[in-house]
């Protein structure tokens, strides 16, 4: 088993500290709550005074924080990881935080000597409890491989996201994407409320369609994502039908921003003379947009 610093005693990094010590691993932990690091040294952990000790002799240091400026104050501030850690160490960082500053972080610890990736986690507090998370790993393959046994005390699957920075995307995009369906969603059932719709009638409806479902596996594999833009529900129809739902909301005093934001999508993609095309164009016209190549011409 494997001697770990863990920098990081929050509602997540709780308990993924303590499922390494249930796995066997030698754990020592800073915190500036004490009491945190106190219940994990009643659970087997020993107790450091500094970042520095924390990464003193141990083979792994992980950091889970709740920003980039505090991660980099971690390892490169006074007391920080670096003034102690062994270059023949690894420096997991498991926070949540901007990718540019994780590229940041990698490139200045490569810089310095040191070995770092990332591993940001999926899920929630209860999946960190149990030993659940989704590992999200961002490194070397021969990283990943050697960093394995600890995920697999603190999760039950571990991603390769594909080398250094793309753990800390996956993380974001994939929480973008919940975040905002969550509001979305909202939307959706307050309007189903305003207007008298029984919610049971509209879960049903909508568990069974791309509402639901969501379009990464319905309708993008067979259209968009496979090149053929051959309307199955045509654009201009999708736009048609937003502007209804978008009209009835106005007039029960429904609140739609994102609703409202979507339409414009679907206005500039008609605009670019996308309205005959399958709804799922939105995709491609908003690539281009951006300045990315077309991918169907």
């Amino acid at each position: 088993m494997s001697s770990v610093g863990f920098i990081g005693l929050g509602q997540m990094g709780s308990p993924m500290a303590a499922n390494l010590i249930k796995g066997g691993h030698s754990v020592k932990v800073f915190d500036i709550n004490k009491e945190a690091v106190q219940a994990l040294v009643s659970a087997g952990a020993s107790a450091a005074a500094t970042p520095a000790e924390a990464a003193s002799d141990s083979e792994f240091i992980v950091t889970m924080l709740p920003n980039g400026a505090l991660v980099r104050s971690v390892i490169f501030g006074d007391q920080g990881v670096t003034s102690s850690m062994s270059p023949s160490s690894l420096l997991i960082d498991m926070s949540t935080i901007h990718p540019f500053e994780t590229d940041a972080l990698v490139k200045d610890m490569t810089a310095a000597g040191f070995d770092m990736m990332e591993a940001p986690v999926g899920r929630t507090s209860v999946h960190a409890i149990k030993g659940e998370l989704l590992i999200l790993a961002g490194g070397t393959k021969e990283q990943i491989a050697r960093a394995q046994p600890l995920f697999e005390c603190m999760g039950s699957e571990t991603v390769d996201a594909g080398g250094a920075g793309m753990g800390i995307r996956v993380k974001i995009i994939n929480n973008y994407m919940s975040i905002a369906l969550n509001a979305l969603s909202a939307e959706a059932a307050t309007l189903s409320e305003a207007i008298g719709l029984d919610f049971d009638t509209a879960l049903k409806v909508m568990s069974g369609t791309p509402a639901g479902n969501g379009h990464f596996k319905t309708t993008w594999p067979g259209k968009v994502l496979a090149g053929d833009l051959s309307p199955a529900f045509m654009l201009d129809l999708a736009h048609k039908d937003l502007g209804i739902a978008l009209d009835l909301a106005n007039q029960v005093n429904v609140p739609m921003p994102c609703g409202a934001a979507s339409r414009e999508l679907y206005s500039i993609a008609r605009a670019a003379g996308r309205g005959r095309q399958d709804w799922t164009a939105v995709f491609e016209q908003l690539r281009v947009t951006s300045g990315l190549e077309a991918k169907i011409k």
